[in-house]
């Protein structure tokens, strides 16, 4: 399929199909005009990147799970021995940042509940 397909497919606009390529995670086949040309494959590793993209993850480890993982039971599980420890040095530093923004949430809701109100009143 071509790339106009390609974005209706998955719903990710050509800018980022692009840079998908210029990273390393996306290898489309080209036809000698250049254009370049899709398979359902490459459809499902759009969704992949996808995923690892909403979980956090960087390209550039995106580019070394890729190769490195299966899909059993519509479930992601790893081929490589050493990318579950990668993904767990990855689990841990989003752990991390979720905690960091759950103290500046924390902080920020103290100030707002200390606010006066309107009408001279504080929130309670």
């Amino acid at each position: 399929m071509r790339m106009k397909e390609m974005v209706r497919r998955t719903g990710v606009h050509e800018r980022l199909l692009r840079y998908y390529e210029e990273q390393g995670l996306l290898a489309p086949d080209r036809m000698s005009s250049g254009y370049r040309v899709y398979s359902e494959t490459d459809v499902e590793t759009v969704r992949r990147i996808r995923c690892l993209l909403a979980a956090g993850l960087p390209t550039s480890l995106i580019a070394q799970v890729l190769p490195c993982i299966k899909v059993d039971d519509h479930r992601i599980m790893p081929t490589c021995p050493d990318l579950v420890a990668q993904l767990q040095q990855e689990h841990e530093r989003i752990s991390r940042t979720i905690e960091e923004l759950q103290a500046s949430r924390a902080m920020l809701g103290a100030v707002i509940a200390a606010a006066p109100l309107q009408n001279g009143e504080k929130a309670a």
